[in-house]
């Protein structure tokens, strides 16, 4: 079948050329290329908050997505769909980039969207998800959000992750910050915060420390257990998704799924009975056009200090729980306990 001719689309003022804008994206639901751009276009505002400025991974499935397709991966570079770090050649003069430093020490341009006709333009290179770095350039070293990943393990759902985000909610107002809560894409959900500039390290930190204190309160559905056999059937808490290149998806995001579910914000009462699979590229459209962005009390509030939850942290270290291990491709880190893991028998003799 020869390709449908290129279209431009007038974005905000600004032309954007779309190539094979009759492509087939999701096959089961009928969802071209040029369907994906008309999405973006009628979310773009919330969407474009959430990234303006930021650092932006982009996740691309060129080929639309299709029954068999895989994503590269680090050890198998070849795949249908991949992950673009560092900023492509041949951009428009228009999109705007940043220089970010990833833990190895190597440094590298990013996109920086600073409007609705970059996203689009991103669509064009096939771009289903957008993962922004929780910085704002130029500033690329200090974290002004506080994003923690509550994610269902096997045997629990988003019911479970639902409950632990409302605990998580009121331990947040106790360490004076405003959580806003958004699903996945699939069965977990992430809360945000806005919050004073902070590095790294210390972003990390205050997350374990939120994460250990909600586990606590709720032990038996909730886990900051890296090992993945100690999580059990509980909700776990992503503390690695604050480390520097460990990105979420942004909100209205597209996860790659036939059904086309999306990264939907959410009002608080929304949450203990989300259901993630309303909240569609089909779907999404008529909600934010009728509710518009419940995100943006997010953007608008005042950054909150993390020095109680960091106190919190430095509580925990003097009862001998310190550090947690960081991700494998990681350089090893201060204070790191060691990343090889015991054994069962002998993990089993430390608990007993």
């Amino acid at each position: 079948m020869p390709k449908s001719p290129a279209i431009t689309l007038d974005v905000d003022g600004r032309e954007v050329r779309l190539s094979s804008p009759d492509k087939v994206y999701f096959p089961e639901l009928g969802l071209t290329k040029l369907d994906v751009a008309r999405y973006v276009m009628a979310v773009g505002p919330g969407m474009l908050a959430g990234l303006r400025c930021r650092p932006t991974t982009m996740e691309r499935w060129p080929g639309g997505v299709h029954p068999g397709m895989v994503m590269a991966s680090r050890a198998d570079g070849r795949g249908d769909a991949f992950y673009q770090k560092r900023a492509p050649k041949g951009m428009p003069e228009t999109v705007k980039t940043a220089t970010v430093t990833y833990p190895s020490g190597r440094t590298a341009p990013q996109v920086t969207p600073t409007s609705i006709a970059d996203l689009v333009w991103m669509v064009n290179l096939g771009t289903l998800r957008w993962h922004p770095w929780p910085v704002t350039a130029p500033d690329a070293d200090h974290v002004d959000q506080l994003r923690i990943d509550l994610d269902p393990q096997p045997g629990t759902d988003v019911r479970q992750a639902a409950t632990a985000a409302l605990e998580l909610r009121s331990i947040l107002q106790e360490l004076g910050l405003e959580g806003f809560c958004k699903t996945s894409g699939g069965r977990g959900l992430h809360v945000f915060c806005h919050v004073v500039p902070t590095d790294f390290i210390d972003a990390r930190h205050a997350t374990i420390a939120i994460g250990r204190e909600l586990a606590r309160r709720l032990p038996n559905l909730v886990t900051v257990n890296w090992w993945k056999e100690e999580r059990g059937e509980r909700i776990f808490v992503d503390f690695n998704q604050m480390a520097r290149d460990r990105l979420m998806a942004s909100a209205y995001s597209i996860r790659p799924v036939a059904s086309a579910q999306v990264s939907a914000p959410l009002d608080w009462d929304e949450v203990p009975g989300v259901d993630p699979s309303r909240f569609t590229v089909q779907t999404m459209p008529q909600r934010f056009a009728e509710f518009g962005d419940l995100w943006e009390p997010l953007y608008a509030s005042t950054p909150a200090s993390l020095e109680r939850a960091l106190a919190w942290y430095e509580r925990d270290v003097a009862a001998g729980e310190g550090e947690l291990p960081y991700p494998p491709e990681y350089p090893k880190m201060p204070g790191e306990p060691p990343r090889v893991q015991p054994s069962r028998a002998r993990r089993a003799e430390e608990r007993s």
